[in-house]
């Protein structure tokens, strides 16, 4: 009972967790190891030498800049003779500048004509997003990244702000946020629209507390998420995710949202997917994760041996997917068709056959008749390499946004909720596709601000900015 009612939902150790234990686990070794060479010298020489061996090359685009330390006396030790250069051992490290906050003085001469009185000319004046605002487009895009991609509330980057001198009201970032939206919604719409013509979705969904003022507490908003993600088939399109809010979770709203979608949607087991697919033809393919996970709950409270038998087969089946994943749609639905096919048929059966020993009041009927009733979603992997067998793809996409919904509690407004849906879209869009969030936010206000022409709005989804320099690890 305890478990059920404060433990957690999922099989897995939330990744932040076990990163930030083998964090502290890394301080302690790296503490005994300094302690270690300064007392041997010799063994320092040698751990020096592995990490020059194996730290990789710092990126070429980094500006550098060059110190040189020289010998004071250029004459030899010992005849005095002039000493001449044969040689120079070169060695980089990483340094890092604060943030330095800067003022841009925009300066328009005037010109007048001595000959005419009433004639003034001068340049106009570079477009803004805030107009008569202090920031630059760059600023609104570094208070979005560190709201929506570092997951730091406005008042918290206020303080940040407060240290270098400047004081900026959490309402006048809220007001930057704000506009930056507004400016941005066209861009999301495309993101939106591209993604459902495409052939495969992902979807989900996750809470959003919205603040109402009416009540003086907050209602539970939804937050849909609707991503693509081709690599693991070999698929041309890039990956992006769209999230879109509503007040509600009725299959009303995922309806609106996909009108237009057609093809193969990766889902839970939530009823309102079955009420899309019946009204608009999309093809429902279902969650092996959420199977594991019903069983895994059963299996972890103590001794449950159909529920462990249930995961081990799901397991070879999880054993396949590892070897394939990579491969091109044919190849990974003909290894399936092989490998697959004959562990899904045993399964089917078996679990009508436990059903039907069991109370049908557990908890394990509760699962096994979840799992049957979704069978020929949960089969359609089968038949198609291009369809996944969980759709963990989206839920990694849902993580950000329950990341900002931990540090900042609630939207202030349902306003405020698609504000969020519509910067974490590209936010998070930019992060699959490889490309850094605070140079495309940036670029990307600034020629909306400048009148980029609304036919060439595919040119500001963040797949256009992809670039591919040569990456190495330098540690």
């Amino acid at each position: 009972m305890q478990r059920h009612r404060f433990g957690r939902r999922a099989e897995t150790l939330p990744e932040d967790q076990l990163l930030l234990g083998l964090e502290e686990a890394e301080q302690i070794e790296a503490a005994g190891e300094e302690e270690n060479e300064r007392a041997a010298p010799t063994e320092r020489q040698a751990r020096v030498a592995k990490r020059r061996a194996n730290r990789g090359a710092l990126p070429a685009h980094l500006p550098r800049v060059e110190m040189v330390v020289d010998i004071e006396d250029h004459a030899c030790p010992c005849c005095r003779n002039g000493l001449h250069r044969i040689g120079e051992d070169v060695s980089e490290r990483l340094d890092i500048v604060p943030a330095q906050l800067r003022v841009i003085v925009v300066r328009r001469p005037k010109y007048a004509c001595r000959a005419c009185e009433d004639v003034v000319v001068q340049a106009p004046a570079p477009a803004r997003l805030i107009e008569g605002g202090l920031p630059t487009e760059a600023t609104v895009a570094q208070v979005l990244v560190s709201k929506y991609a570092d997951h730091l509330p406005l008042y918290r980057q206020a303080q940040i702000y407060a240290r270098q001198g400047i004081n900026l009201d959490r309402s006048t970032l809220a007001d930057w946020v704000g506009r930056a939206a507004w400016h941005l919604r066209p861009v999301h719409e495309r993101l939106l629209g591209t993604l459902k013509s495409s052939p495969k979705l992902f979807a989900d969904e996750t809470t959003a507390p919205v603040l109402d003022p009416g009540r003086g507490k907050t209602k539970t908003g939804q937050l849909w998420a609707y991503a693509r993600d081709d690599r693991p088939w070999e698929g041309s399109d890039p990956p992006g995710v769209a999230y879109v809010y509503a007040p509600d979770r009725k299959a009303e709203r995922l309806i609106a949202h996909l009108a237009g979608f057609t093809g193969i949607l990766q889902v839970d087991g939530y009823g309102g997917y079955r009420m899309l697919a019946d009204k608009s033809g999309v093809t429902l393919a279902f969650c092996w994760a959420h199977v594991r996970r019903r069983f895994y709950e059963l299996a972890a409270a103590g001794p449950a041996p159909i529920a462990s038998e249930a995961l081990r087969r799901i397991a070879e089946l999880y054993k396949i997917e590892d070897g394939i994943r990579g491969r091109s749609a044919d190849e990974r639905r003909a290894m399936r068709q092989e490998n697959s096919r004959a562990i899904v048929a045993d399964f089917e059966p078996w679990l009508r056959e436990k059903l039907g020993l069991i109370s049908q009041k557990t908890k394990l009927a509760e699962a096994i008749r979840y799992t049957l009733s979704r069978w020929e979603g949960l089969s359609r992997f089968l038949d198609d390499g291009r369809i996944e067998i969980d759709s963990n793809t989206v839920e990694r996409s849902i993580r950000p946004i329950a990341l900002s919904r931990k540090n900042a509690l609630f939207a202030g407004s349902d306003g405020g909720a698609e504000h969020w849906a519509v910067i974490a879209s590209l936010i998070e869009t930019c992060k699959l596709n490889g490309v850094e969030p605070l140079g495309y936010l940036a670029d990307v206000l600034t020629r909306i601000v400048n009148g980029h022409p609304n036919s060439q709005i595919d040119d500001l989804l963040p797949w256009a900015y992809i670039c591919a320099p040569e990456i190495r690890a330098v540690a």
